[in-house]
């Protein structure tokens, strides 16, 4: 008898579970809505091919990070890839390279309607931003953050990205919650 009432409680969890319509499918497409939404009312231009180095991107240009749905990437300052030393001279600067130490400064916020100008979380003021090996998911999981840097490439450089849970770090991921991060990164050298 004990089995027989543990057999139904567990069919009875489990129907009342998927007929919440909370399921991790609902919510990757709520996810993916939200971010179709925050597209559109900000009227934002997909690239689908990664542009040229020279490519002078507008303010609304973003482009489709290739192999990664729902992940756009935007540069909003190229960053510094010449350096002038004391003496007037120029030396042009390698872009980043794997495992080369990034120095991050951001701030994250929703992409809710309401939220979508309000600042979630910034480091921008903060004397000790995050610093990780670019291309060491151990040390920054979020695969939107080295993918930004992989199109970064120089100290200084700035950028915006949309990043779904699945890219962004695991609490997002566990919330399936996609955020915007405005990115400015220093490479350690």
């Amino acid at each position: 008898m004990k089995k027989i009432v543990l057999g139904l409680t567990i069919v009875l969890g489990i129907a009342l579970t998927s007929c919440s319509g909370n399921t991790y499918s609902s919510q990757r497409n709520a996810e993916d809505k939200l971010i179709e939404n925050y597209l559109s009312r900000n009227h934002i231009n997909v690239l689908m091919d990664e542009p040229a180095d020279d490519y002078e991107w507008a303010e609304n240009d973003y482009l489709l990070v290739p192999g990664y749905d729902d992940l756009y990437f935007h540069l909003r300052n190229r960053g510094d890839s010449l350096f002038i030393d004391e003496d007037g001279d120029t030396t042009k600067i390698d872009a980043i390279e794997p495992l080369e130490t990034v120095v991050m400064r951001y701030k994250k916020f929703a992409l809710t309607e309401n939220a979508d100008t309000l600042s979630y979380w910034s480091t921008l003021d903060q004397a000790y931003p995050n610093e990780f090996q670019y291309g060491n998911t151990t040390q920054c999981e979020a695969v939107g953050w080295h993918m930004a840097v992989k199109y970064m490439k120089y100290t200084n450089a700035e950028c915006q990205i949309i990043c779904p849970s699945k890219c962004g770090f695991s609490t997002d991921a566990n919330s399936v919650t996609p955020y915007c991060y405005i990115m400015k990164m220093k490479i350690k050298r």
